[in-house]
């Protein structure tokens, strides 16, 4: 991406209107549950945690008419750093695909987690604490013009820029 399409990419998504939210575009998983404590299948292996970081399964139905692709974000509001803590961001999910299964390779774009890795990172908040996970699909209407070196803040705006709708469960993990 060119420098000038990329602030033009910037100028177009900031004109464009909030995501209507689609009736009926609903994110579901056997294995994650809202406000339930996430099992250690989806813990961080490492900074004293102890899981298999592997990312749930994941499937979403009801998209709104035009989407072109989906975006998977993990986010971590309560984490100890003044800007949460993201666990997860994909991207350009094509719009044929309505299920990730658990721990599989993403077909489309993942970028660097907050641990430093590429994909899914689980989680493992300090001791003591509860945290919330926020896991969210959203339906776009492009596909972005973005590749993994973008920082999940700029992926958060073009993503936010250019929803049609999303659907989060927000499951909780303390340790």
């Amino acid at each position: 991406m060119t420098r000038t399409s990329f602030f033009a990419s910037l100028m177009v998504a900031s004109t464009l209107a909030a995501p209507v939210a689609a009736e009926g575009f609903q994110l579901t998983s056997p294995d994650i549950a809202e406000g339930q404590q996430l099992d250690a299948a989806q813990v961080f292996q490492g900074f004293g945690c102890e899981g298999d970081n592997l990312a749930p399964t994941l499937a979403w139905s009801g998209a709104p008419e035009g989407t072109e692709s989906y975006a998977v974000t993990v986010y971590d509001p309560d984490a100890p750093t003044g800007s949460g803590w993201w666990h997860w961001f994909a991207f350009n999910i094509p719009a044929d695909v309505s299920e990730l299964p658990g721990g599989a390779a993403i077909n489309g774009v993942e970028l660097t987690n907050d641990y430093g890795a590429v994909g899914f990172g689980g989680a493992c908040p300090p001791p003591g604490e509860v945290h919330r996970y926020n896991f969210t699909v959203h339906a776009l209407g492009t596909t972005l013009e973005l590749d993994n070196s973008v920082s999940n803040a700029l992926a958060g705006y073009m993503v936010n820029a250019n929803s049609l709708a999303s659907s989060t469960i927000t499951a909780v993990y303390n340790r």
